[in-house]
């Protein structure tokens, strides 16, 4: 029987953001279907944990390959799987044929993609065609994937643009996404498959990455430890909040691209005159510089951090900031969460979950 609400594919329904887009579909009504691969890059207790705020067991989410029921949620179910698992990701597109997928799973992280290259091929390059062949077979009405800012590469005029030229990536992580945006452009041109790209530009906020500066400068902070504070402290970060991401990937699900033609001939980069296809910024664009940011968060604790100056790591990029008139212009939406007041909801969910 046909569902008569929409059905939704999360991948990476188990991470920060993938959580709170499942939170914010379910409370829209959509028919949503999580897969994680739940791996341990990051502490998994954590990724247990926001699977059980959406009503699914971690001793159902522990099974591979076996969805789970929620208990809280009647239009969700979770399944834990590898995106590289060509078989299994194929089934499953023609078992639930999905009207659309968003695809947040990837092997996250610029300075660990130095360490482990490998991880980031099979997540992020061979999970994400088994991801275009799914939506290619199954009739998927739009998939939007997650893309990152690091595509920009050491790009010093700002703020980035989408029309900036993104060829010359300094992580292998960023060079994974910008081989998602080519393969998404190749499948949207043969197949006709609206897809959507999304540079997201530093996420945080509550249920974030223990791995990203606002977790590891609070937890230190609170331990009385110091804080790591790259390229001594002169680093501008785009922080977005993450309500402000989530809302900005529901609004581009709902809007489907379609094959651009502009009236004067003249192709703008961001375009493709021949494929339902789009890449967006979502960023506050207020960049902040990174001595400001600890120092909200230093007010936030009511503690002062104690600070060790480093050289700035490989693959890192000094400045980030976003242009994000094409989303305002096309969608009527902008993030604009103030940066304290991010900070103050992040240091509150830290202590209540921790309870510190």
């Amino acid at each position: 029987m046909k569902h008569n609400k929409e059905k939704v594919l999360v991948t990476g329904a188990a991470g920060f953001i993938g959580y709170h887009l499942t939170q914010k579909l379910l409370d829209r009504g959509f028919e949503v279907v999580g897969l994680d691969s739940i791996n341990d890059y990051y502490d998994v207790n954590l990724k247990y944990n926001r699977l059980a705020e959406c009503g699914i067991s971690r001793e159902g989410a522990e099974q591979w390959q076996k969805p789970v029921q929620s208990r809280s949620h009647d239009g969700y179910r979770f399944i834990r799987m590898n995106l590289e698992d060509r078989e299994e990701i194929l089934s499953l597109f023609e078992k639930e044929n999905f009207d659309k997928v968003i695809n947040l799973a990837a092997q996250a992280g610029v300075r660990y993609s130095l360490e482990n290259p490998y991880s980031y091929v099979d997540s992020n390059v061979v999970g994400f065609i088994n991801i275009l062949e799914g939506c290619r077979h199954n009739d998927v009405k739009h998939l939007v994937y997650a893309s990152s800012s690091s595509v920009y590469g050491n790009n010093t005029k700002m703020p980035l643009s989408t029309s900036d030229s993104v060829d010359h990536p300094i992580s292998l992580y960023a060079a994974t996404k910008k081989a998602n945006e080519l393969m998404a452009h190749t499948y949207s041109h043969l197949y006709g498959i609206p897809t959507t790209g999304l540079r997201f530009f530093t996420v945080y906020g509550p249920w974030g990455r223990p791995d990203m500066a606002l977790f590891l400068f609070t937890d230190a902070i609170i331990n009385d430890e110091p804080i790591k504070v790259f390229n001594h402290g002169n680093m501008v970060r785009d922080f977005t909040y993450v309500d402000d991401i989530t809302e900005g990937v529901f609004k581009v699900m709902e809007d489907i691209p379609k094959p651009v033609q502009h009236e004067d001939g003249k192709q703008d980069v961001s375009y493709s005159n021949t494929a339902p296809y789009k890449v967006y910024n979502i960023g506050n664009s207020s960049p902040v510089k990174l001595m400001d940011f600890i120092t909200a968060i230093e007010k936030s604790l009511g503690k002062e951090a104690k600070k060790n100056f480093m050289d700035i790591q490989p693959g890192d990029v000094p400045r980030t900031e976003a242009d994000v008139t094409d989303l305002e212009e096309n969608l009527g939406y902008k993030p604009d969460t103030k940066v304290q007041d991010g900070i103050d909801a992040f240091i509150k969910w830290y202590r209540g979950y921790y309870g510190v």
